[in-house]
């Protein structure tokens, strides 16, 4: 019976680390979602998706 009552121990305790470790992840990926909209918020879109600016061929 010991040993039962030490694997709920351990399953109670993995089950809150695991929703520590989710918790935390989904904070950061918040954190990094706001960043980035207020980056592109804060500058605006400058260019389109091609290139900033022709280049010439690279020369043989």
């Amino acid at each position: 019976m010991f040993e039962y009552e030490l694997h709920q121990a351990r399953s109670a305790e993995l089950i809150q680390q695991a929703e520590a470790y989710r918790l935390a992840r989904a904070a950061l990926k918040a954190r990094r979602a706001a960043r980035h909209s207020a980056r592109q918020e804060a500058e605006g879109r400058v260019s389109t998706n091609g290139p900033r600016r022709h280049r010439a061929p690279r020369a043989a």
